[in-house]
């Protein structure tokens, strides 16, 4: 099974404005790392789950992904193809071939625009069928995410956060995409309406062969929806492999701490949890070696 989306040893670094003492001073300009050197692939029907603490990079990776942000070194390929290199006339397809889902399912859509009229708009530009056939291809796609035809006559104010996340995920669908990146797609809702859009994810995926990369800091969505998993901290990928694996017998600490963190109604009592202590470091000031050492109570001198 080959991989569809491979990062290649991305990085993204945002220069920090100078002052005028670093003028006068002569120093170096200073830089967020966002994103530092990650590497992984992604195939065909597969799910990946991406995790970490808000603030380690999870949503820039998203946006370099699809080309939306641009990588300071390194490569995001698809299908052997660099992003960066696709000419205008081949960035259209790509487009296609590739999705976002935003983590806020009102503010993605055009408030002005029913929602037929913003399903078609994507069929319009990326003449996905003749024009008398997509009022058809609209209600298809309201249908596909569970939503009855008479939500296109509606506005995006008027409706729910949930039947708003499904609009998103139908207009993606409208593409007939091969890979899905959504970015917290289902932290915004309330619990019973996640379970019902994390179930269509899981659903649409396995039926469309959908590759999926799903971004969340809640592990137990990851764990129900992906088959491997990328832990993130500070810009870094600290721990990587199937979801069964990492979640059963976590290897780095920072891993064991997320997932010791979250409560279970079956699991240890509040005293036996490895909490986290502190919070992360500056991006601007990385600690030299392990990211994760300065808050880790197994710390030793090669960390």
């Amino acid at each position: 099974m080959g991989a569809i989306l491979e990062a290649r040893d991305l990085r993204r670094w945002y220069p920090l404005q100078r002052s005028l003492v670093d003028m006068a001073t002569r120093a170096d300009t200073r830089y967020v790392k966002a994103v530092d050197g990650v590497s992984f692939s992604v195939a065909s029907g597969q799910s990946l789950g991406i995790v970490g603490e808000s603030g380690c990079g999870k949503s820039t990776l998203g946006r370099l992904l699809l080309g939306l942000d641009q990588a300071t070194t390194g490569e995001v390929a698809f299908r052997g193809y660099d992003i960066s290199t696709l000419k205008p006339r081949e960035t259209p397809k790509f487009r296609r071939s590739a999705q976002m889902i935003f983590q806020d399912p009102t503010m993605s859509l055009n408030p002005r625009m029913t929602v037929g009229a913003a399903l078609a708009e994507v069929l319009k530009v990326h003449d996905i069928c003749a024009p008398p056939d997509r009022a058809s291809k609209v209600s298809e796609l309201l249908d596909i995410v569970g939503l009855p035809p008479e939500i296109g006559a509606r506005l995006p104010r008027t409706l729910s956060g949930g039947q708003c996340q499904r609009v998103g995920i139908a207009r993606a669908l409208a593409l007939e995409p091969e890979i899905i990146i959504a970015d917290e797609a289902v932290s915004a809702l309330d619990v019973s309406i996640q379970a019902q859009i994390l179930n269509l994810f899981i659903q649409l995926q396995r039926s469309r062969n959908l590759a999926l990369v799903f971004i969340s800091h809640d592990l137990e969505v990851v764990r129900h929806v992906c088959d491997r998993v990328l832990v993130m901290y500070l810009g870094k990928i600290v721990e990587a492999g199937p979801v069964a694996e990492v979640f059963d017998n976590p290897q780095h600490p920072y891993t064991r701490s997320l997932i010791s963190s979250v409560p279970r109604i079956d699991g240890p009592g509040l005293e036996s949890m490895e909490m986290l202590e502190g919070e992360p470091p500056s991006p601007l000031n990385r600690p030299e070696g392990c990211p994760f050492h300065p808050r880790c109570s197994n710390v030793m001198s090669r960390c």
